[in-house]
């Protein structure tokens, strides 16, 4: 893989509307380097016999029945409420 050139880290930092130092340019170079040369590694990996994989498993959805269970009724919802009022929450104004 052809090495990256200073010229293209300055055009990519502009792109990127990056205000790159002139000693940050020499980092960022390495940098992408190593990062294009992994990229080319991953790239020539076998992969040949290969099986296309879509997923981690071949699991779909697993749904559960829709059951009521227990009904809950509004005294006992209440009766952590720090303040209530007719029956309901009663929580600070938050528009003025």
């Amino acid at each position: 893989m052809a090495d990256v050139s200073r010229e293209e880290i300055l055009h990519i930092a502009k792109l990127a509307n990056l205000e790159l130092k002139e000693e940050e340019v020499d980092t960022y170079l390495l940098h992408l380097q190593d990062i294009l040369n992994f990229a080319n590694i991953v790239n020539k990996a076998p992969t040949d016999g290969l099986d296309i994989t879509i997923g981690a498993n071949q699991k779909c959805n697993a749904f559960r029945k829709d059951e009521v269970k227990q009904e809950t009724t509004r005294e006992d919802l209440l009766q952590n409420a720090p303040e209530q009022e007719r029956g309901m929450f009663k929580i600070p104004k938050v528009i003025q």
